[in-house]
């Protein structure tokens, strides 16, 4: 197993007609995230405007949580979902989606047929083990609030431990008080 601490300077941000979005990763390594060929993508988001729209992504599966913020989610002009802090939505990238209110976020973007996972927010005080998934192949760890250590890693706010290659099962999770993390578990 591989394992990367990232720092925001390893990070790409960029805007988009709402707010920001930062990539947290994206793969295979070298596509990019405006010519759709990726199979998976993590990033965090800014929703600046009380309203948006969210960039259709037919090809995909997205899942969302917010970290700081509420925010209400409409798809194809069906009943409002709202979202807190933490609470983590799955819908079709494909679907007309407009958004009420502003927001963090953090997204996890899986191409259809090709790629699965999860999203699961984390709150550690204290040492905790974690257990991920038996087909996890990468997961990603980023710590919102801090500090806190992964698998013998330090990480501060806005970092990220990048696990590949995955063949552990339990991770060893230390957190200094309610460390907050987002675990981001992707099979290729």
């Amino acid at each position: 197993m591989t394992l990367t601490r990232l720092t925001p300077e390893d990070y790409i941000t960029t805007r988009w007609s709402g707010g920001a979005t930062t990539e947290l990763l994206i793969r295979p390594r070298g596509t990019a995230y405006a010519q759709r060929a990726f199979l998976c993508r993590i990033s965090s988001a800014t929703v600046e405007l009380d309203e948006s729209t969210f960039t259709p992504l037919p090809d995909y599966d997205r899942l969302i949580a917010t970290l700081e913020g509420e925010i209400d989610l409409i798809h194809d002009g069906g009943d409002s979902i709202h979202l807190r802090p933490y609470e983590v939505h799955a819908f079709d990238g494909g679907s007309a989606t407009r958004s009420y209110g502003r927001c963090r976020d953090f997204n996890l973007m899986l191409r259809k047929g090709r790629a699965k996972g999860s999203l699961l927010p984390l709150t550690v005080s204290g040492v905790f083990a974690l257990s991920l998934s038996p087909d996890t192949q990468t997961a990603l760890l980023y710590c919102v609030s801090g500090p806190c250590t992964a698998a013998g890693v330090p990480l501060s706010p806005g970092e990220s431990l990048l696990l590949e290659d995955v063949d552990v099962p339990v991770l060893s999770l230390r957190g200094d008080p309610q460390a907050r993390l987002m675990l981001a578990e992707i099979t290729v």
